[in-house]
């Protein structure tokens, strides 16, 4: 590995890149290769993971520590998700993966528990993996292909980031938390203001920040688009690994005294205010007073972005003794075990339960849709991350994202409400107090992983194969899409799709079918020949579910032309043979049309020298350059067809 550089300050987000680093240099936007120490995948996309793994011959993890969770799909209905359930502990058996039950809760807050790590690299096939950069790891969202490939020893590879400071002054004022704090970035910033960078937390008004208030921070900051969120490991991480019985695993890892940064922000604690993010993107940020008194119909309470004790603790010293708006569905989402055994232990699960609160299990669920929908164009406030349209699983809803207190607040008095007007005192709760650990359910590694048989259910097919990227395409643009284009508006959730997340032919005839419902029948009369999608900015933001990729892959879809990418996404097309490339003018994007037919003649002919890439549009005879930002390895990658070809290529040299 490159050595730091003597006698120069590193900021922590350097400092942890450069004792990775095996390939590239640390020049912005370059590619560089990370070693990689721990993966993360969990049930909505681990079985491709592990069909790929098995696809790759691979025969015991290369990382320091895999782990495999299962905490979206949990509804049993009938017999798919249990299958999969099955199949996926089997599989950790066979390739040594740590794994975690149905009932164990959500993959983030319960890695953060259990393993996570100051100074380790972390990947994993879930977007929200960021949320372990606050214990000073570099944790990365990726394909569930990349993170294959991390398994089996392989570097990842990205594009060297910006690393933004954004140094924290003042404390928090009461009614105010850390999911203000992560809004207030998105309200300044936006859903693409983070891409391409590493956004790094400083300053004093760290002292006041938990370990797992650090948590909802970093989780959320995938919705601005960046690459990764990282905090120091100072002495609010020691408490966190104190009261989790694992302080032996605590290195200090801070940023040096005059350490710089590429770009800088600063907020001011103290001023902060109770905000919420309004139908249907984390980016549209108001403060609530603004919009307090609209009626609500739910109140819920939970998810990876909100995982924390003190994130129930808090609702629940506010409805002690008090009933929530009879209107009002005040559903609770305990995020791991051992929260919700300390819930109990303290008699808050009591005080929501007295209140009215609905219990579910821990695990995603209504983060995902898979269930809690809300009622038809009715406001659900919401602790989760993300409310793009539909991904609740109601068509028509009204997802608002806030804190605990304003979905607690709200639930009180059936409106939109602001804390502050609350006639109560502001409940504190200390949640880096010693309490009780729970880690008796999530199995380790066999012991004798040769003796052990994957098990796949009928649900579960083999990987399709695909061919590399023709010299001369001609294909038509079966779609055409504006900015801010999410994975779940390419491949939805919910729970009538992602139990065919083992089946790439059966999910693939939901791809955009809440856009275009003919999308799937249109493509599949190219399937042979291909199509190509036109988009704008943005385009595949949100989740990291490498379907969104290989669904649309499987139909034809070779070329994605867009005005920007969402980097998961961007990587996921790469990994798949889809060719992701950008118009050299905006302008061109408004000379497309749906139906057009594109004429790309030495594609791979360009691909390889570096010429320009010519498009001809044989309904108006226009000629169209275009342009892209892959490394030479991603070339090859697409011209062969894919990262899997590759792997196998040269597993046969």
């Amino acid at each position: 590995m490159t050595k730091q550089t003597k006698n120069q300050p590193h900021n922590v987000a350097s400092k942890l890149i450069e004792s990775h680093l095996v390939s590239g240099k640390m020049k912005a936007g370059e590619e560089i290769g990370l070693k990689i120490d721990q993966t993360l995948t969990q049930d909505a996309t681990g079985t491709l993971v592990m069909l790929e793994l098995e696809a790759m011959g691979l025969d015991q993890v290369k990382t320091e520590l895999s782990a495999q969770y299962v905490d979206h799909n949990l509804l049993q209905t009938d017999s798919r998700n249990p299958d999969d359930h099955v199949f996926l502990r089997s599989a950790c058996e066979r390739f040594g993966l740590w794994f975690s039950p149905a009932g164990s809760g959500v993959s983030h807050p319960v890695h953060m528990e259990r393993f996570g790590k100051p100074g380790k690299t972390l990947l994993g096939s879930d977007s929200h993996t960021c949320a372990a950069g606050s214990l000073g790891m570099l944790a990365m969202g990726a394909g569930g292909l990349a993170v294959a490939m991390a398994m089996c020893g392989e570097p990842f590879y990205l594009n060297m980031p910006k690393v933004m400071g954004v140094k924290l002054t003042g404390k928090l004022p009461d009614w105010v938390s850390a999911k203000d704090v992560i809004l207030e970035m998105l309200r300044r910033h936006g859903v693409k203001g983070a891409a391409g960078k590493i956004l790094e937390y400083y300053g004093p008004g760290l002292k006041g920040l938990s370990a797992m208030d650090r948590h909802v921070i970093a989780n959320m900051g995938q919705e601005m688009g960046h690459t990764a969120t990282v905090f120091p490991a100072d002495d609010a991480v020691r408490d966190f690994l104190r009261q989790q019985q694992r302080e032996n695993d605590f290195q200090r890892l801070e940023a040096d005294n005059g350490a710089t940064y590429d770009i800088h922000e600063e907020i001011d604690l103290s001023k902060l205010e109770p905000l919420i993010a309004l139908p249907s993107s984390p980016g549209k940020v108001f403060p609530v007073r603004e919009v307090a008194g609209e009626s609500i119909y739910q109140a819920y309470i939970g998810s990876s972005a909100n995982p924390g004790l003190r994130d129930f603790a808090v609702p629940a010293m506010m409805v002690k003794g008090r009933q929530v708006h009879e209107r009002v569905s005040f559903d609770i989402n305990p995020t791991s075990r051992q929260v919700l055994e300390n819930l109990v232990e303290l008699g808050h699960l009591t005080n929501l339960l007295s209140a009215g609160a609905r219990l579910h299990q821990t695990g995603c669920n209504g983060c995902i849709g898979m269930g809690q929908a809300p009622a038809t164009d009715q406001i659900s406030l919401r602790t989760v991350p993300r409310n793009f349209a539909g991904r609740s699983g109601t068509r028509e809803d009204k997802v608002c994202l806030c804190s605990p207190e304003t979905a607690t607040a709200s639930a009180l008095m059936g409106v939109i409400t602001d804390p502050r007007d609350l006639d109560m005192t502001y409940p504190v709760f200390d949640d880096r107090s010693t309490f009780y650990v729970e880690d008796r359910n999530i199995r380790p590694p066999a012991k004798h992983p040769e003796l052990s048989v994957v098990e796949k259910g009928p649900n579960i097919s083999t990987l399709p194969e695909f061919d590399g990227l023709p010299d001369s395409l001609e294909a038509p643009v079966l779609l055409k899409v504006g900015d801010d284009i999410s994975t779940d508006d390419i491949l939805p959730a919910g729970s009538s799709i992602l139990p065919f997340r083992s089946n790439i032919p059966a999910i693939s005839e939901f791809t955009y079918i809440r856009l275009d419902p003919t999308y799937p029948e249109r493509a599949r009369q190219y399937q042979e020949s291909g199509s190509v999608i036109v988009g704008g900015e943005n385009y595949g933001q949100g989740s990291s579910r490498e379907h969104a990729a290989l669904a649309p892959r499987y139909l034809g879809l070779r070329v994605v032309i867009a005005k920007s990418y969402s980097r998961i996404h961007w990587q996921n097309l790469c990994s798949f043979g889809v060719l992701p490339l950008n118009f050299v003018t905006p302008e061109t994007f408004d000379r497309i049309q749906q139906g057009d037919e594109l004429v790309f003649d030495g594609l791979v002919k360009a691909l390889e020298s570096g010429d320009k890439i010519v498009a001809k549009n044989a309904r108006s005879g226009e000629r169209y350059e275009l342009t892209h930002e892959l490394s030479g390895r991603q070339v090859s990658m697409i011209i062969k067809g894919g990262l899997l070809n590759m792997m196998r290529q040269a597993l046969a040299a």
